[in-house]
């Protein structure tokens, strides 16, 4: 008996620090997902390339359509778009008229998720012969999209080009319970889609 307990006693610690671990293991990659939400492009785009913007946020169809202004060559792809919004109803930067630009303009309509957008992307990016994609989204939903996109387009090469929406553009923004709110659910719905776990979008009837 003697014996054995010092060896229980050990067993008993190692499984409640690998308890504390794994408890802690979310709150790790949570804090390390929010160091990693980027604020701004690292870069300039690429001429030439494809330019996918995600809708579902402010400030990403306007700074996909100033991309496509500033680059005679590129082409750009709007994904997510409600089946009934023509162009002229999408949000737009000062000074530009997306009329203009409507030849080198696709506006996707069949994705509803980050899954639906990346597949519409990949399709679009295939039949365009493009291998260059520079993705306009909100930085916070980055990561996900880069996720999707790198398994439904794994031969090109991608290039992140997030915006900031209102609730992120303030210093300690995490410590708003908007921000917060936002930033664990993009959080949760990452951890699923590293997991494979994004359902698809419907069929269309």
């Amino acid at each position: 008996m003697s014996q054995r307990s010092p060896s229980r006693r050990r067993r008993v610690r190692r499984l409640a620090l690998a308890a504390a671990v794994l408890a802690a293991a979310p709150a790790v990659g949570f804090v390390l997902f929010l160091a990693r939400i980027p604020a701004a492009p690292a870069g300039p785009a690429p001429a030439g390339a494809g330019i996918v913007v995600l809708t579902g946020g402010e400030g990403r169809v306007a700074e996909g359509l100033r991309l496509l202004a500033a680059d005679p060559q590129a082409r750009l792809l709007v994904s997510g778009v409600h089946h009934d919004a023509p162009l002229a109803a999408l949000e737009r930067p000062p000074g530009i008229d997306p009329a203009a630009l409507a030849p080198r303009i696709t506006l996707g309509r069949r994705a509803a998720s980050t899954r639906g957008n990346a597949e519409e992307a990949a399709e679009w990016a295939r039949a365009q012969g493009l291998t260059t994609l520079v993705v306009v989204t909100a930085g916070y939903h980055m990561p996900r999209a880069l996720v999707m996109l790198r398994r439904a387009l794994p031969e090109a090469q991608l290039v992140a080009h997030p915006v900031t929406p209102a609730p992120f553009r303030t210093s300690g923004w995490w410590r708003r319970p908007d921000a917060l709110r936002i930033a664990i659910a993009e959080y949760l719905k990452l951890l699923a889609a590293l997991a494979g776990l994004a359902p698809p979008d419907p069929v269309p009837p």
